[in-house]
């Protein structure tokens, strides 16, 4: 994602004017950054040089040395060159988020830039045209929540209510899909997150028969693509709480597609707080689900809106990437 220059003086009601075009992460390092409110919490985006601790982190999970950072970026570039109708920046941290899931190998880095644009194309309803105010329904009520604490393996979370907060009269699990795409990508932006990764909590408290029949074959197999094959990110868990007997209709939608390796990192914890924080963390685990993290109570849905809404033009400055479409 990449980020504009304008300043949101912190503890203001965000009336955002019209945002500048997207600037890249080098100068938004320079920036003083909105932050979004949750409780006493502050959730901000950390697109800081990683410290000490994620750089010891990176070297010992991800290869990640000087010298393997130049020859990987040398020869990255030199695949891209063979790949000309992909349009992307050519740009050092853009790369970065593709080799860094890859532990910094060239051609497997390379391929999942491939696979992720390739999807981009092949599921048009699902990524064309996301930005923010496309997604302004799912991203203000409360389906999706970007915890401010990171787990005790230092890694976002992003939180998902498919359940009670889930009228699905008024959203299609189409649009959850696409918002929790945008959030994603947010995410990937940080160096902390690309080096230690995110962990995905799916609270299904409240899951109906009305909710489980948007799913199916088709879109399962689509979410399973883009997140076995096609996600730029170190998804190290999805954590499944609070899911009534009706959520094994729709997991059997899913496990066909299901890797070994994706299937090892999917926890059932259902009521079982134990097992949830002793995966993620007591700070981080929100005190409904048995952690110390004390979430308002009123809706903070309307605000983690406005905060990505912030971000539109990076958004839409990524959008331009991805593979030339063929003129018929």
């Amino acid at each position: 994602m990449y980020v504009r220059q304008e300043r949101i003086t912190r503890g203001e009601k965000s009336s955002l004017s019209r945002p500048m075009e997207g600037r890249s992460v080098q100068d938004l390092k320079r920036l003083d950054l909105p932050e979004l409110k949750i409780g006493k919490y502050v959730f901000r985006a950390e697109l800081d040089e990683p410290d000490e601790f994620y750089l010891e982190k990176a070297k010992n999970e991800l290869r990640e040395t000087p010298e393997v950072v130049e020859q990987a970026l040398k020869d990255f570039r030199a695949l891209l060159k063979g790949e000309p109708n992909l349009i992307v920046p050519d740009d050092d941290e853009f790369f970065i988020k593709f080799l860094r899931p890859c532990k910094w190998y060239p051609k497997s880095s390379f391929e999942l830039m491939k696979r992720f644009y390739q999807y981009r194309t092949k599921y048009p309803r699902y990524c064309d045209n996301l930005v923010p105010s496309n997604e302004k329904k799912v991203l203000s009520s409360d389906l999706l929540i970007p915890i401010p604490e990171r787990t005790i393996d230092s890694c976002r979370i992003l939180q998902i209510n498919c359940g009670k907060l889930w009228n699905p009269k008024t959203i299609h699990v189409n649009e959850i899909l696409r918002s929790v795409m945008l959030a994603l990508e947010a995410a990937t932006a940080e160096p902390r997150t690309q080096i230690a990764g995110v962990h995905v909590i799916l609270n299904m408290d409240g899951l109906t028969l009305s909710h489980v029949t948007q799913f199916g074959p088709s879109i399962a197999a689509a979410i399973t693509e883009w997140v076995q094959r096609c996600l730029p990110c170190r998804l190290k868990g999805i954590h499944v709480i609070n899911q009534p007997y009706i959520f094994n209709m729709v997991f059997a939608f899913f496990k066909p597609f299901l890797l070994e390796k994706t299937r090892k990192r999917i926890y059932f914890h259902g009521t079982n707080r134990s097992t949830l924080i002793s995966a993620l963390g007591k700070k981080c685990v929100p005190t409904a689900f048995g952690g110390e993290l004390d979430m308002p109570d009123e809706l903070i849905g309307p605000n983690i809106y406005e905060y990505f809404h912030w971000f539109e033009k990076e958004f839409e400055a990524s959008n331009k990437y991805g593979y030339v479409k063929s003129v018929e």
